[in-house]
């Protein structure tokens, strides 16, 4: 049975919702990061990195989020998840993940971890600098949403992408812009609420409700 090592609210979370999608039995391992689980020397033999999630599929140790998104996808063709190979849209659901992943997975970690790279007299005016610069990428996920004639990220159909897409817009829950407030970007995260496999997940971890929205 595939294994996805996890830790609520982490992005752990997007593999975690596709596979719900995909409605095939898979089992939780909990990594518990109160007890620093995932540095464990046995955490670090199936990611060295020490990072969450971990896949474990038969043989296969998979780590990357995207990876194990892509894999998952690619090993269920019947979910649609992807579009077709060789297609326009299935190099953009590519370029939508890399830039996910690459670009605004990484400024979200700028934003909450700022102590990890700048003396702790410049983490103000980091965090600050930094949230623009995020404020700039929720304008590009707008953008996309409202031109791309479909409720999804890609369109018409829904895709790994949008698993991605999700999770990170709810970082961004307590920024004085978070993505909830867009216009296209609130109304795509409302729809993507209702989806039976985000309930599910969101109750199998015992996300509270500001996980989606902006604590009171």
């Amino acid at each position: 049975m595939l294994q996805l090592h996890y830790h609520p609210t982490d992005a752990s979370l997007m593999p975690h919702i596709l596979l719900e999608e995909l409605g095939i039995p898979f089992q939780l391992v909990l990594v518990d990061k109160s007890r620093n689980a995932q540095q464990s020397p046995e955490y670090l033999r199936l990611n060295p990195n020490g990072k969450i999630p971990v896949l474990v599929d038969g043989d296969l140790v998979l780590y990357e989020t995207p990876a194990i998104l892509l894999h998952l996808a690619d090993t269920h063709p019947q979910s649609n998840l992807l579009p077709a190979l060789g297609t326009p849209l299935r190099a953009h659901t590519y370029k939508w993940m890399v830039w996910l992943s690459n670009t605004f997975h990484p400024t979200m970690t700028n934003y909450f971890y700022a102590e990890r790279f700048v003396p702790s007299a410049g983490v103000a005016d980091f965090v600050a600098r930094t949230e623009v610069r995020i404020g700039a990428l929720l304008d590009q996920l707008e953008v996309q949403l409202q031109g791309n004639g479909g409720p999804w990220l890609l369109g018409e159909n829904y895709t790994a992408a949008d698993c991605m897409a999700l999770v990170l817009c709810c970082w961004t829950r307590n920024l004085q812009r978070p993505a909830s407030s867009l216009p296209a970007l609130g109304a795509y995260l409302a729809r993507m609420r209702q989806r039976p496999a985000v309930q599910r997940s969101a109750a199998t971890e015992q996300l509270p409700e500001t996980f989606f929205t902006r604590a009171a």
